[in-house]
């Protein structure tokens, strides 16, 4: 699961990013209004951490430029302005929860489970592909309710793919989804087609069927009923 924090509060950022890094979550960070803006229009997000006092803007307006553009991230505003007037704006923007700060970082990663719980599991933490289950709250995928050793690139990239079953996913997409701010240093697709030949290895090696299929030219696509 791939997540952008806006905030320009550094020691606050450092702290959320170390917390949602040890949770195993991809993510990325824009410290300002422009940063976040370009970040928003190139890129789609599970969810966005969003402070609504920037340097040079509102993240309010960012949260309309979402809107605007019709897209799906999940939006979580953190915010030390506790104000009802900002609250009641945020949601009816669209906003999925609204969390003032200061917060304890394990209410701030419960909820961000709950907003992908909603948005991508139907409201259920495990997404199950055929036999396999992947429990986004536990972190752990698990076939005949054994679990699997999957590194942390290989659960993100298993997982991305889960979520979009049954439709081709290129290889851009898969790797700007777990390359962080890192994207500038991939100069072609070895890491991906390592950590492809590492999940599928893994799969038929406890039995469970090789569900990846390579779409020449393409990309990667599960197949799922």
């Amino acid at each position: 699961m791939k997540i952008l924090l806006v905030e320009d509060e550094k020691q606050l950022s450092k702290s959320i990013l170390s917390y949602l890094k040890n949770e195993k979550y991809t993510c990325e960070l824009a410290e300002n209004f422009e940063s976040a803006k370009e970040k928003l229009e190139l890129f789609d997000y599970d969810c966005i951490l969003l402070d609504i006092t920037l340097p040079d803007g509102n993240g309010l307006h960012l949260l309309q430029l979402l809107k605007n553009e019709k897209k799906a991230d999940g939006v979580i505003i953190i915010s030390a302005k506790n104000s009802l007037d900002d609250k009641i704006t945020g949601l009816n923007l669209g906003a999925d929860d609204y969390l003032p700060k200061p917060f304890h970082l394990s209410e701030l990663g419960a909820r961000i489970s709950s907003v992908i719980r909603r948005r991508q599991f139907k409201g259920s933490s495990v997404i199950e592909i055929n036999d396999l289950a992947i429990d986004a709250d536990s972190k752990i995928i698990s076939f005949k309710n054994i679990p699997i050793d999957f590194t942390r690139k290989e659960y993100d990239i298993l997982l991305y793919l889960a979520v979009n079953k049954n439709k081709i996913v290129s290889k851009n997409a898969i790797a700007e989804h777990i390359a962080e701010d890192n994207i500038e240093y991939f100069d072609n697709f070895d890491f991906l087609y390592a950590h492809i030949k590492n999940i599928k290895k893994k799969l038929t090696s406890v039995g469970a069927q090789d569900c990846i299929k390579s779409v020449y030219g393409m990309g990667y696509k599960i197949e799922a009923k």
